[in-house]
C-alpha cells in the first residue's frame, strides 16, 4: 500500500535528473551526485505522499481505490511521511554542499506549494515543470557547484514535464484533445532540440578532455560522433514512447486513454534525460540513465503496478 502511495514505478524517472544535470555541467558523477540523487528521491516521494494527503477528499469521489480514501493508510501517516521525507531530502542536499542545498530548498518549497495550493490552478503545470527543472539543477550544483551550464537542459526537461502535467489534469474526466495535441507538438520540438542542438561540450568537459589532463576519455570527454548517434537514438526512443499515447488521447480523449498518455509521458522522461546526457557528450552517463527504463518496467510488472500517475 505504501508502494502505491509513493508511486514506486515512477521513482525510476528521478535519478536521471541529477545525472543529466551533472552531464550538462560537464562534470563526471561522483559521491555528491549520489547525495543529490538521494535528495531528489526523498523530495519526489514527499511530493507523492503530500499529493494524496491534499487530495484525499477529491480521491474519495474520483479514486476511492487509493490508499487514503480506502482506509489502508491514515492521512496523518501520509502527512508525517511527507514531512520526514522532505527533511531527509534537505539533509542529503546539505551533505552535498551549500550549492546543492541552495537548489534543494526552493525545490522542496515548490513541491509543497504545488500540492497544497497550486495544483488546481492555472499555475499548476508550471510549478511541476519548475520542480523538475530544479531537480536537474540540483545534480549540477551538487556535482560541480554551478548551474549555469545546466540551465538549457533544465528548460528542456521542464518543458516536457509541463506538457505531461497539462494532460494529467484531465485524467479522470477526459474530454480534451487540446492538451494531448500540445504535448505531441512539444515532444516533436524537444526531440529536434536534443538531437541537433549541442555541438560543443560544456567548459568543464572541454578542460577535462584536453590532452594530458586527468579525466580525458573518448566516452566522456567530447561530444563525439558516437555521442551524437546515441543522442539521436535516445531522442527517437523518447519520441516513440511519448508520441503514440498522445495521438490516441487526442483522437479519443477518454479517461483511460488520457491516463495512458500521462503514463507514456512519465516513462518518456527517462529516454529524454538520457538524450540530454548524450547531447552533452556524456555517453556512459546516458547509457546508465537509459538502463533505468527497462528496470522500471520490470519493477512495475513484478509489483503489479503498471499504471503510473503524477496526480
Amino acid at each position: 500500500m505504501w508502494a502505491e502511495l509513493l508511486r514506486l514505478p515512477a521513482l525510476f524517472t528521478v535519478p536521471g535528473d541529477a545525472l543529466a544535470g551533472a552531464a550538462a555541467a560537464g562534470v563526471r558523477p561522483g559521491p555528491r551526485t549520489l547525495l543529490a540523487i538521494g535528495s531528489s528521491v526523498c523530495l519526489y516521494e514527499a511530493g507523492m505522499a503530500l499529493n494524496d494527503w491534499a487530495d484525499r477528499a477529491e480521491d474519495a469521489v474520483e479514486r476511492p481505490h487509493r490508499p487514503l480514501p480506502s482506509g489502508r493508510i491514515r492521512p496523518a501517516a501520509a502527512l508525517t511521511a511527507a514531512g520526514a521525507l522532505t527533511g531527509a531530502g534537505l539533509a542529503l542536499a546539505a551533505g552535498a554542499g551549500r550549492p546543492a542545498l541552495a537548489v534543494a530548498v526552493p525545490l522542496a518549497a515548490t513541491v509543497w506549494a504545488y500540492d497544497l495550493a497550486l495544483k488546481h490552478t492555472p499555475a499548476g503545470p508550471a510549478a511541476m515543470a519548475t520542480a523538475r527543472g530544479l531537480d536537474l539543477l540540483l545534480g549540477a550544483a551538487a556535482t560541480g557547484g554551478g548551474t549555469r551550464a545546466a540551465l538549457p537542459s533544465a528548460a528542456l526537461l521542464g518543458s516536457h514535464t509541463l506538457a505531461v502535467t497539462a494532460v494529467s489534469r484531465r485524467e479522470t474526466t477526459g474530454g480534451s484533445a487540446l492538451a494531448p495535441l500540445a504535448a505531441l507538438a512539444t515532444t516533436g520540438v524537444l526531440t529536434r532540440l536534443v538531437t541537433h542542438r549541442r555541438t560543443r561540450p560544456p567548459a568543464g568537459r572541454r578542460a577535462a578532455a584536453a590532452p594530458g589532463l586527468p579525466g580525458s576519455s573518448p566516452a566522456e570527454g567530447t561530444p563525439s560522433r558516437a555521442a551524437g548517434a546515441l543522442a539521436t537514438a535516445l531522442g527517437a526512443a523518447y519520441a516513440a514512447t511519448a508520441a503514440r499515447p498522445y495521438v490516441h488521447a487526442a483522437l479519443n480523449p477518454s479517461p483511460p486513454l488520457t491516463q495512458r498518455a500521462v503514463g507514456g509521458g512519465i516513462r518518456a522522461t527517462i529516454p529524454l534525460q538520457a538524450a540530454l546526457a548524450a547531447r552533452s557528450g556524456a555517453t556512459a552517463t546516458a547509457l546508465l540513465v537509459a538502463a533505468l527504463a527497462p528496470a522500471g518496467r520490470m519493477f512495475a510488472r513484478r509489483a503489479g503496478m503498471r499504471k503510473v500517475s503524477i496526480t
